[in-house]
């Protein structure tokens, strides 16, 4: 099988150059002006603002491509963790790889980033290996067996880091970032391991984009067309561990399990096409990212990772809200016109019962009538009447109504959806013939077009419905 590993679902979204064009421009901005935002003492929040998009503080410059960088990663990534629905891998992996961390310091006994990456990397691995041996091996399920590693994992480097506490009390400053996060003590080396990680993960994903997606999805048909599935779980979950690793200095080992999975469940909210939502997670990654370094670097030692974290889970909140179709306003909103159009349509199904009864002699009702049949108020009937008015449904006289022509043809629909769905109930379902008129009330409104005509075509082209009621026949308008 010939793999077209350039289509146009595997590129690289024009817009990431501008991604990498600033990069570039924040790395060449002089550094003259020079003093860290954070060894600032009496400055207000404007001046530190301004210093900040000005990009004149080396700190300042590191930190915002190193969280650039992160949000690129993260993003990516953690579309594949929300995809597979393994949210607590990430934070599993992200808490295995601390005694790593603390095992690389102990080896050079200071924060150089080969021997943290090489300790985290390697914790990371034997955890995910911890994983499968317990689930191989016992009959614990997957989250109980993540949630163990998570713990002990956890617990040993929390006893490593008070150790060299202990033992190192002056050189032991900079590992605590790596629970709460701190962009700025981001230095070059860090942002070049970050961005090193960064571009191995990117060409990896699009190099092998058909293998993840298959396998993020089908586990089983990815094994029939010859796809390894467990070798590429493994090196998703190798490309996690180098994320969280990627991560840690700025988030924190707390956090960045956050940073993998929210951006990526606020693109999910987004969208249901696979290329679509990674776009979207690594812009949103970007974003939250961005953010929270500008936010962190407001105040005097304030940490990076709760304000990513916070900025993150509060675009969460505004697309969980404002989503067009999942979010809640937006659901709100066509339940709300659904609930209005079922009214109207009610109210045109009484209209033609009314006519119906007096045969169909006087094509004007009054509202009172209406309002009778209906068993509302006067003041709902004529909110009704005037919604009906609005849309075209009905012509007032006074107090008397009459169908437009596009309200008595829905009002011929309405009815015949619901005398056939009755006749349906009852020649195919056997259900009696007084137990079927609640759920053809119900259904009555949603029934399309097609489902009608084959109905009709099972029924014979009914004339009556199950009460002897005549079934109308609706014409449509053929237009050449």
């Amino acid at each position: 099988m010939v793999v077209n590993w350039w289509s146009s679902e595997r590129r690289i979204p024009v817009s990431n150059c501008y991604w990498i064009v600033a990069i570039v421009f924040l790395l060449a901005a002089p550094s003259a002006f020079a003093a860290r935002i954070g060894d600032l003492s009496e400055t207000t929040v404007l001046e530190q603002a301004a210093r900040f998009f000005t990009f004149q503080d080396p700190a300042v410059r590191m930190a915002l491509i190193g969280c650039i960088l992160l949000g690129i990663c993260c993003g990516l990534l953690g579309t594949f963790i929300v995809v597979r629905q393994f949210a607590l891998v990430g934070d599993t992996l992200a808490h295995a790889v601390l005694p790593g961390i603390a095992l690389g310091y102990l080896w050079s006994l200071e924060k150089a980033p080969l021997p943290l990456f090489i300790g985290a990397v390697a914790a990371g691995i034997i955890g995910a290996v911890v994983v499968s041996l317990i689930r191989q091996t016992t009959k614990t399920k997957r989250d109980s067996a993540l949630g163990i590693v998570l713990g002990g994992f956890y617990g040993v480097g929390i006893l490593l880091i008070s150790i060299i506490q202990e033992r190192y009390p002056r050189d032991v400053a900079g590992l605590k970032s790596f629970l709460f996060g701190s962009a700025a003590a981001l230095n070059e080396s860090d942002v070049w391991m970050i961005g090193i990680i960064t571009v191995v993960s990117v060409v990896i994903l699009v190099l092998f984009y058909g293998q993840f997606k298959v396998v993020s999805f089908d586990g089983v048909y990815a094994r029939s067309i010859g796809i390894s599935a467990q070798f590429f779980h493994y090196l998703l979950m190798l490309l996690l561990a180098w994320a969280v690793v990627a991560a840690l200095q700025a988030v924190g080992v707390v956090l960045v399990s956050a940073m993998l999975i929210i951006p990526a469940a606020t693109a999910y909210l987004l969208t249901d096409r696979l290329h679509w939502m990674l776009l979207l997670s690594t812009c949103f990654g970007i974003l939250v990212a961005a953010v929270g370094a500008f936010l962190s670097f407001l105040g005097p030692n304030l940490p990076t990772g709760p304000f990513i974290v916070l900025t993150a889970s509060a675009v969460f909140l505004l697309v969980f809200a404002f989503a067009p179709r999942h979010g809640l306003v937006s659901r709100w909103w066509r339940r709300l016109k659904q609930t209005r159009q079922i009214t109207r349509e009610n109210s045109l199904k009484a209209i033609y019962h009314l006519q119906e009864a007096g045969g169909f002699a006087e094509e004007w009702i009054t509202i009172e009538k209406l309002s009778e049949q209906r068993h509302r108020s006067a003041e709902e009937t004529q909110q009704e009447v005037t919604s009906l008015v609005k849309h075209g449904l009905v012509l007032r006289d006074g107090n008397r109504l009459q169908f437009s022509p596009t309200g008595k043809s829905r009002a011929a629909e309405i009815v015949r959806n619901h005398r056939l769905w009755e006749l349906y109930l009852t020649d195919r379902a056997n259900i009696a013939p007084d137990h079927v008129h609640d759920d053809a009330e119900k259904i009555e409104h949603i029934l399309g077009e097609e489902t009608i005509r084959r109905m009709e075509e099972s029924l014979n082209l009914p004339a009556v419905d199950p009460h002897g009621s005549q079934i109308p026949q609706v014409k449509k308008e053929v237009t050449s």
